[in-house]
């Protein structure tokens, strides 16, 4: 699993980034400052540097140039300034890539792992990562004779394809994933921002509801898919 450090002080993009990653299945440590990072640089042992450019202890570019005197791994900057010039001078200091705000997770995930590909090819044969875990294709639940292909995209529910759209598959993908976990609404738009630019609390009830519909034997009575009054909601199997 490789590992991310994200130095981010803003919490509504560092928890978005965070519950992103981690559904993709890296592991991440947030540090909301520049000496957190540095300090979390020997501990975490990161594959790879998330760095916001402003932060309330140091200069972005500076914390750029201390963190490669420190380490080889690639560096990505994510910043709210798109000016070419402050492009230029964070490639100057060791970035590898830079990342303009807002952006598509999707974007992110690709530059993430386009860069520890690189990287890894670059490592000398003894330090090369050992062959990693298959990643899970398909998830099931036998109760309710639910199948999700996560490669192709599918989901089958006793025995029929459901046609879905793109948000509504991520958001069945991660209830699915985690049963019995509540999620706030809150967390939900979260983990579908970078995907779906319109979401919002009432975007939320449209797809859980839609949802229902199409996977529920009696909608109006969902067994699968609860509401938690004044939270949220959760898969039950």
């Amino acid at each position: 699993m490789d590992r991310v450090l994200l130095i981010e002080d803003d919490d509504i993009i560092g928890e978005m980034i965070c519950m992103y990653l981690k559904e993709e299945d890296f592991l991440v440590l947030r540090c909301h400052n520049g000496q957190e990072g540095l300090t979390a640089l020997h501990d975490f042992q990161p594959d790879l540097i998330l760095l916001d450019l402003i932060l309330p202890d140091f200069e972005g570019t500076e914390l750029c140039n201390s963190l490669r005197g420190l380490t080889p791994v690639p560096i990505i900057i994510i910043s709210s300034n798109s000016k070419v010039s402050e492009k230029i001078e964070a490639f100057t200091v060791g970035a590898d890539d830079y990342l303009c705000k807002p952006f598509s997770m999707h974007e992110m995930k690709a530059r993430i792992q386009v860069l520890l590909r690189r990287f890894k090819k670059e490592l000398p044969a003894e330090q090369q990562p050992a062959d990693p875990a298959p990643i899970r294709q398909r998830i099931t639940v036998p109760a309710m004779e639910l199948q999700i292909n996560l490669e192709k995209r599918t989901l089958h529910v006793r025995g029929e394809s459901i046609e879905m759209t793109f948000s509504e598959f991520e958001l069945i993908r991660l209830l699915v994933e985690h049963p019995e976990r509540v999620y706030r609404r809150e967390d939900l738009i979260n983990a579908l921002r970078g995907f779906d630019s319109y979401i919002n609390e009432r975007a939320i009830d449209v797809h859980i509801t839609n949802l229902r519909r199409k996977i529920e034997i009696n909608p109006k009575e969902p067994k699968y898919i609860k509401t938690v009054w004044g939270v949220g909601y959760k898969f039950v199997i």
